[in-house]
């Protein structure tokens, strides 16, 4: 399989960086798998799981909450706003995390307090859905 250089880069990190045979993403327009030579395109991400098999067959799949894709002949780019690997995630500490959020949000006087709890809540929850929790 011919393979292709993609590079996934987080606010705080890169997070990925060589040679791949495909990367399963969740475009604003749907999942979509890219391949070498793939057509140039751009889109937007939603929340989900972006998958990389890379050039030996290993799989490795990581969280994304927003960002985009940039897919050229030579390449793809994402930049996340935000990228977490599956295997530093942990359900009961997500759980915990989403009680601690609703309670910040039932607790919070200020409008600008609320959003923010809010904001956690709903990203929260986004990343417990993609999980299939």
């Amino acid at each position: 399989m011919t393979t292709f250089h993609f590079e996934l880069v987080a606010p705080e990190k890169l997070l990925f960086t060589g040679e791949v045979n495909s990367v399963v993403l969740a475009g604003t327009e749907g999942e979509m798998t890219v391949l070498a030579h793939q057509a140039p395109s751009m889109t937007t991400l939603k929340p989900g799981i972006v998958t990389i098999t890379d050039a030996a067959g290993s799989v490795q799949k990581l969280f994304v909450r927003g960002g985009f894709a940039d897919i050229s002949p030579t390449g793809l780019n994402i930049l996340a706003e935000t990228a977490i690997p599956l295997a530093d995630l942990n359900a009961s500490v997500i759980d915990a995390q989403i009680q601690h959020a609703q309670e910040d949000l039932k607790d919070a006087q200020v409008a600008e307090t609320r959003r923010l709890a809010s904001e956690k809540l709903a990203q929260l929850q986004e990343l417990k859905a993609a999980l299939g929790h």
